[in-house]
């Protein structure tokens, strides 16, 4: 008996039923459909109670049949342990249960809810039913950005608002990445060092943080997409006592945008 959930874009198999959802855990209102075959009408009546009070009786769509399938001892009451509280953490995956082999993969925002998913699915697994747990940390759009920047300074000419080689040369690399995060908004924030006047510091700030943004438009970001704004020295990253300091609050930051 094998049954399949998807859950909030997550999957859920168990003997033999399906459930699907097309968003994120996030998504409050995405659609959990039950898809398969159980044994009995008990069985499906108390798979689908146990998605409805986990995940609310208006999401739960029943795509459920009963027929002759072998069920292992148990199964019931142990897929309806494994209908857990921690499947909510789950998106873009599939938990199944296929007679007594249980396995789940799908992504999870941190390692704390990776571990959590984990323990409880464990927990809640007779000693008969064996489990292969597959999920992952699924990187989140902020770190795709730091990561592609990886705390490179994008450099402009002394003083301007014009960008060197070098600082194109990134600003290719980070437009790679700004395009994978679809319609995703990102702020480009520009920083500078204390050196000069304030209301200098701001203007230029500003102006470089365009020139970021007019250089990334033309590799295809859509304006709207980004949001440049300036700072000038008002929140240093380094000791502007020094000249390795002063050079890292030289810098524009890239901030997704909730």
């Amino acid at each position: 008996m094998k049954t399949t959930i998807l859950l909030a874009s997550a999957w859920f198999a168990a003997g033999a039923a399906l459930a699907q959802s097309a968003a994120a855990p996030a998504s409050a209102t995405a659609p959990i459909v039950v898809r398969g075959t159980v044994a009995d009408g008990a069985a499906k009546a108390a798979l689908l109670a146990r998605l409805r009070q986990l995940f609310g009786a208006e999401r739960v769509v029943d795509e459920l049949s009963v027929g002759p399938v072998a069920a292992s001892p148990g199964w019931n009451e142990q897929l309806h342990r494994l209908v857990g509280p921690g499947l909510k953490l789950v998106s873009h995956g599939q938990l199944q249960v296929d007679g007594s082999a249980v396995s789940l993969r799908g992504d999870v925002a941190s390692e704390a809810q990776r571990q959590q998913v984990g323990a409880e699915l464990a927990g809640g697994l007779d000693p008969a039913f064996s489990l292969t747990n597959s999920v992952r940390v699924a990187a989140s759009d902020q770190g795709m950005l730091d990561q592609a920047l990886r705390g490179r300074i994008i450099e402009f000419d002394t003083g301007k608002a014009t960008l060197t080689d070098s600082g194109r040369a990134l600003l290719d690399e980070m437009s790679a990445a700004l395009l994978k995060l679809k319609d995703q908004k990102v702020a480009l924030i520009g920083h500078t060092d204390n050196a000069g006047a304030r209301a200098s510091n701001l203007s230029l700030s500003q102006a470089r943080a365009e020139a970021v943004k007019t250089y990334m438009i033309g590799k295809g970001i859509k304006a709207d997409a980004m949001l440049a704004s300036g700072e000038g020295p008002d929140r240093p990253v380094g000791d502007n006592r020094s000249a390795d300091g002063r050079a890292r609050n030289r810098r524009i930051e890239f901030k997704v945008l909730q």
